[in-house]
């Protein structure tokens, strides 16, 4: 992987971009009015907001858990997608934020290989992080 990539100017202009993906795609959501859409366009507010968190805050615990934000964005948008497909309604608009969604979920799998190096590593980062309260069988053994 290039150096520039696990830069940390790399890293703030990839946050960056992630989070004004996923406020765009919110800001569609929540403009399209009805109970579904708003609740979709929250989640999308929501999940930028702990990336902006992960992405900034000093705090171990927080750091710890820095995996978490990306995953679920991306199950998050995932999710979306998948259900657009299935339900509709079929308008250019929705086919504007399924591609704005695809460019999210490419950019947080870029993100993911840049911290953590490949998804196998964003597994161990997980696993270490609740490693604690896992039975011993799951638990990740030093090699």
């Amino acid at each position: 992987m290039s150096q520039f990539l696990r830069s940390r100017s790399a890293g703030a202009l990839l946050t960056a971009a992630i989070v004004g993906l996923a406020l765009a795609t919110a800001y569609i959501h929540l403009n399209l009015g009805g109970l579904l859409f708003t609740l979709n366009g929250l989640g999308y507010v929501g999940l930028a907001g702990l990336i902006v968190i992960g992405a900034v805050a000093p705090i171990a615990l927080v750091q710890l858990f820095s995996w978490f934000p990306r995953v679920a964005l991306i199950g998050y948008t995932a999710m979306t997608i998948a259900a657009y497909l299935v339900m509709g309604p079929y308008f250019s608009l929705g086919f504007i934020a399924k591609g704005i969604e695809v460019a999210l979920v490419a950019l947080l799998v870029i993100d993911v290989i840049r911290v953590y190096g490949s998804p196998i590593g964003l597994v161990r980062a997980a696993l270490e992080s609740v490693g604690p309260v896992l039975p011993d069988r799951f638990r990740p053994t030093v090699a």
